[in-house]
């Protein structure tokens, strides 16, 4: 890791979320948290208070379903999963995103 965290990208950050989600399914807010913080090597860092109110958009949309249960520390939260219309976001996303790494890519070639 290096010793300086790379800053998210605006419009990254409900991406990152549904990634997370597709890898492992059903997650409470701070467990993505968690997943992208080890999973990134600490490279990629979110906050709390722009963490929740991502969740909450995309459960509005319908591309998150929500529960509550209780979290293996035995307190009470809100578990997130893929919705269809979230796989579908996920995918355009995806898309989007491969788009703009091949045109930072040419850019790098010259």
């Amino acid at each position: 890791m290096s010793s300086k965290r790379l800053d998210l990208l605006q419009g990254t950050l409900e991406h990152l979320v549904l990634q997370t989600l597709k890898q492992r399914d059903t997650m409470h807010g701070f467990e993505v948290l968690e997943w992208i913080r080890s999973t990134t090597g600490g490279e990629l860092v979110i906050e709390e208070g722009a963490l929740y109110p991502a969740l909450h958009r995309m459960e509005k949309r319908g591309w998150l379903a929500a529960e509550w249960g209780v979290s293996p520390k035995g307190r009470r939260a809100k578990y997130y999963r893929l919705t269809k219309k979230g796989r579908a976001a996920l995918a355009r996303e995806e898309a989007k995103w491969g788009r703009y790494v091949q045109a930072v890519a040419k850019l790098a070639e010259g």
